[in-house]
């Protein structure tokens, strides 16, 4: 059973990812970390599943098996266990949250010493632990060398001071009305003290978890009500973050959704313009539009993508010498501050821009054209081999002479097959995706 996607382990709680599983991903973890372990701590976030407990419990108890001395620090965003583990000096960081899945899942991400997550190697080379019995039960403690476990309620200053430093000095939020939905997520506590405290007035949306309705017809996948409160209140600006707060989705003073490239490419420009951009370039993955490309070559930019995923986004950064990139879908890095997509701290470098250019923000977060792109998530029974799918190739060949791009592949952590296509022309785009859709259909769920 391969336990590892494109972002941890993640799957339904209490079927796939059960307490025992839970246990031993952490005791096989612990194992691997110990090789290198320099203080003997490993820090541990959620988010606000109420499976949190259950699998928090089981990742103590593992983690404590083999020798390990846990920190808990309660629901915290992802991106703030990245900086804490690297920040508190621990040999690992721990964050349970299934992202923007529904409150049923719940996975486990890894992070090392330096606040990176992990490579495919790492999480392989665990796996294989997890599936060696007898290696564990070589592993477990005994005596006074069994590991202990505190909670810490007091590090989200740490976390907060950290986004606050991102923030130009030379401006304040004063004055500036912005409305944030929180997902009823890991961001609840920390997104509304740092716009707070940096002068802005905050309406705060769906802030109150309760173990259930995290993700649940709200935050970046379901924008609409920040899209409504912001006509509504007359704001400046709306965000809205997912379960785990490594991910935003802005929305304008109009009550409309600013894409994804076009923040990266106005956050890429603006960066260039303040000599903070580094490898005269950005990174991106497949999922991005041309017209991001073809903006950024304009203003003597390259466009480098990776896969899927902010650690692929990451890895490319890392080997071009470049510190800024992110996804089409909200992830973004800016890497002189965090080592992974974060929602708030994307949030303070989206503002900087928009007090920098004196414009609204329908006009500072969309300097260039989309070209027409579509995206549909076909759900499948079956994740079968693509390149074995008879008669796939010819589509594939014929929507290179249409001069339509393709990108087709499985979601790593859903029975769903994800499929874009882009093209100047619109209507042929349109006319492509339904034929292709129906032939998947019949290939996968006939």
């Amino acid at each position: 059973m391969k336990l590892f996607g494109t972002d941890g382990v993640r799957g339904e709680a209490g079927s796939f990812l059960t307490a025992s599983l839970a246990m031993k991903v952490a005791m096989a973890a612990g194992v691997y970390f110990k090789d290198s372990a320099k203080t003997n701590k490993i820090l541990v976030g959620k988010d606000t599943r109420r499976s949190g407990y259950m699998i928090e419990n089981a990742i103590v108890s593992g983690l404590t098996a083999v020798g390990y001395d846990v920190i808990q620090i309660g629901p915290m965003p992802t991106p703030a266990i990245a900086f804490l583990t690297e920040n508190m000096r621990c040999d690992a960081g721990i964050m349970i949250s299934a992202s923007h899945n529904h409150f049923g899942d719940n996975g486990i991400k890894f992070f090392d010493a330096r606040g990176d997550k992990l490579s495919e190697e790492i999480e392989a080379e665990i796996e294989k632990l997890v599936q060696d019995e007898e290696k564990l039960n070589d592993a477990a403690a005994t005596n006074k060398n069994i590991g202990k476990a505190k909670r810490i309620d007091d590090v989200i200053g740490r976390y907060i001071v950290q986004l606050k430093n991102s923030f130009c000095q030379e401006h304040t939020l004063q004055g500036m009305r912005i409305v944030l939905d929180t997902a009823n997520g890991a961001g609840y506590r920390v997104g509304p003290t740092v716009l707070e405290e940096l002068g802005a007035e905050v309406i705060v949306l769906h802030d109150k978890p309760d173990g259930f309705n995290i993700n649940e017809d709200c935050g970046a996948l379901y924008p609409k009500d920040v899209q409504k409160a912001v006509i509504e209140y007359r704001a400046d600006i709306g965000f809205a973050l997912d379960g785990d707060a490594d991910r935003i989705v802005v929305i304008d003073e109009k009550g409309e959704v600013v894409d994804g490239d076009q923040l990266i490419g106005a956050i890429g420009l603006y960066l260039q313009q303040i000599g903070r951009l580094k490898g005269d370039g950005i990174v991106t993955t497949v999922m991005s539009n041309q017209g991001l490309e073809d903006f950024l070559h304009e203003h003597g930019l390259k466009l480098y993508r990776s896969n899927v995923g902010d650690k692929h986004v990451l890895e490319i950064m890392n080997k071009e010498g470049i510190n800024f990139g992110g996804e089409q879908s909200g992830h973004v890095i800016v890497q002189d501050y965090a080592k992974t997509g974060d929602g708030l701290l994307t949030a303070l470098q989206t503002l900087a821009l928009v007090l920098s250019s004196d414009q609204p923000v329908s006009k500072a977060l969309r300097p260039f054209s989309l070209y027409p792109q579509k995206l549909v998530n076909l759900h499948v029974h079956e994740k079968k081999k693509l390149e074995s799918i008879e008669g796939l190739s010819e589509k594939y060949a014929a929507l290179d002479k249409a001069r339509i791009r393709h990108l087709v592949r499985y979601s790593g952590t859903e029975n769903k097959l994800r499929v874009l296509l882009e093209g100047k022309d619109a209507k042929a785009m349109e006319k492509a995706m339904n034929d292709l859709i129906d032939f998947f259909k019949k290939a996968l769920n006939g």
